[in-house]
């Protein structure tokens, strides 16, 4: 059955809600998750909590983390602590980590979300733009990672989650910064799987596909050519919703993926395998001549 789930387009917790996996399937567990305050992260706390978890959530905006932590502990009656850090600093980082074990005495589950996208040609990214997105998608996911490892997942294990992208697998006009970005992100969960298994760590990647009611679909989406032809030519022939991301990083968080680290989950529908890459088009190009030998 490919039926998706209820959800909600805007930055808002779920009406109504029906359980697919055990309502305290992660009860009095702690998860980390950067970038929780809006999109997909804030989606992930929701779900995360509703199944018995505490969240902290984490990014630049304090502002935009405090209304959404409000909003997830109203509606889930779970403790939701609101951070602010850098992921490209790790100061701040290695601050959250310390404050969240001070509150909760534990962290369980790390989710890696914070992220920066745009869409722009490969000929005219400035050099700071490439490097700004390499900085917080691939420098932030390790510097987190080997803070939350040196600060307590060493000692008592814990499940890593990295949330990535499939943009590079067949290559994407205008999107090299964020495809380099999430294929090192996808190439560092498995060495981290490697290094750290044996102090009980999993380290996996979840790879959305085109999510609605994201700022991701709002910015990317509507750019490109033949959108509604690509999704309805997929193999589900529709996009995917916030909750079914949620629903996957609740998979791998669980003890349901307790035999599951260094690999990449894929959540897209199958449209990475079937949507048409209409490069030229986006390029600007209307036909394509060969070179003459």
């Amino acid at each position: 059955m490919s039926h998706p789930p209820h959800d909600v387009s805007t930055d808002d917790c779920l009406g109504s809600y029906s359980y697919l996996f055990c309502p305290d399937i992660l009860r009095d567990k702690v998860a980390f998750i950067t970038g929780g305050g809006s999109g997909i992260g804030f989606r992930i706390a929701e779900i995360f909590m509703r199944h018995g978890c505490h969240t902290v959530i984490a990014s630049r905006n304090q502002q935009r983390v405090s209304d959404a932590a409000k909003k997830l502990v109203g509606a889930t009656g779970q403790q939701c602590l609101a951070l602010s850090l850098d992921v490209r600093e790790p100061q701040t980082i290695t601050a959250a980590i310390d404050k969240t074990l001070k509150k909760f005495g534990k962290i369980d589950i790390l989710i890696n979300g914070a992220a920066g996208n745009f869409l722009c040609a490969a000929s005219s990214l400035s050099f700071n733009a490439y490097k700004t997105v390499i900085d917080i998608d691939t420098i932030g996911t390790f510097n987190v990672s080997k803070i939350m490892f040196e600060k307590y997942f060493q000692d008592h294990g814990g499940v890593i989650i990295n949330l990535t992208a499939t943009l590079d697998y067949r290559g994407q006009a205008f999107q090299v910064h964020a495809g380099t970005a999430k294929a090192a992100v996808d190439a560092m969960t498995r060495h981290l799987a490697v290094e750290w298994g044996h102090n009980n760590i999993r380290v996996n990647s979840l790879a959305p596909g085109p999510i609605s009611g994201t700022e991701g679909m709002r910015r990317l989406g509507g750019h490109q050519p033949n959108w509604d032809r690509n999704i309805l030519s997929s193999p589900l022939q529709r996009m995917g919703n916030k909750t079914e991301i949620a629903h996957a990083a609740l998979f791998l968080a669980s003890p349901l993926a307790s035999y599951v680290t260094g690999t990449v989950l894929v959540v897209d529908g199958g449209s990475w395998l079937t949507n048409v890459n209409d490069y030229m088009k986006l390029l600007g190009i209307d036909t394509y001549y060969p070179s003459k030998l």
